[in-house]
């Protein structure tokens, strides 16, 4: 009997956060279907000791282009949260003949020539606030909270909390270039968990938003963490469509 191979699935935190993030989730995708993978960006996680003021938005798109070298990777479900929406399309932009879906969760948009900062209104006014200048670490931004970040339960926030880490804050001022065709040919899919109308997707590209593959979970931007199983149906489900 001819069996298919698993599928090779990537998935990117976003600010702050680790590989870690996507524990809960795991059990939820079959080892016989998949292949997981859930790398942790430099200066983060368990890599925090590695931050320092050049780490950037090109750092962390590297971490995944040499995640995809040494684990040779192809037909890659590229999954990014949050901030990862700008590492995930970065590495769309140098391989995309390697990447077959793109799943953006509660993510970033890219435009062209923009940086995170252009992005998202405010945003800049906010992580200046948040600059670890008292520490003498200016190139640090202190970690938003994870209550902040979507957080209730009290057991979910004991685990979260003392993994959460400063962000480099030159992730967040270099523009991405993103023109290359064959990336913009790559199926793409949106996952909200914010309300309609106040999410990165509607904000960003809403005149876009029809040749996007839409869905939406409200329960908090880490939507990975509090809904493990619901998060991992929907993905599963636009796989499914991309078989």
């Amino acid at each position: 009997m001819v069996t298919s191979k698993p599928q090779n699935i990537v998935f990117v935190h976003g600010s702050c956060h680790g590989g870690w993030c996507w524990k809960k989730i795991l059990p939820y995708f079959d080892s016989n279907e998949f292949n997981i993978y859930s790398p942790t960006l430099t200066g983060l996680g368990e890599r925090s000791h590695l931050a320092n003021e050049t780490t950037d938005l090109y750092t962390h798109i590297e971490d995944i282009l040499q995640v995809f070298k040494y684990e040779d990777l192809f037909d890659v479900i590229l999954v990014g949260h949050s901030y990862a929406g700008m590492v995930i399309s970065g590495v769309a932009e140098m391989i995309p003949d390697k990447i077959k879906l793109l799943i953006y969760l509660d993510a970033y948009i890219p435009q062209d020539g923009k940086t995170a900062f252009d992005l998202v209104p405010g945003l800049l006014d906010l992580y200046k606030g948040r600059i670890m200048q008292d520490q003498d670490k200016p190139w640090l931004v202190r970690s938003y909270t994870p209550v902040e970040f979507g957080l209730s339960d009290k057991k979910d926030i004991e685990w979260v909390e003392p993994k959460l880490v400063p962000m480099p804050w030159h992730t967040h001022t270099q523009p991405l270039v993103v023109h290359n065709k064959q990336t913009m040919k790559i199926p793409k899919a949106f996952i909200t968990s914010a309300e309609f109308g106040e999410g990165m997707f509607q904000r960003q590209n809403e005149e876009e938003k029809c040749k996007w593959d839409c869905y939406e979970l409200k329960r908090g931007h880490d939507v990975m963490i509090t809904a493990p199983e619901e998060l991992s149906r929907i993905i599963l489900n636009i796989v499914s469509k991309e078989k």
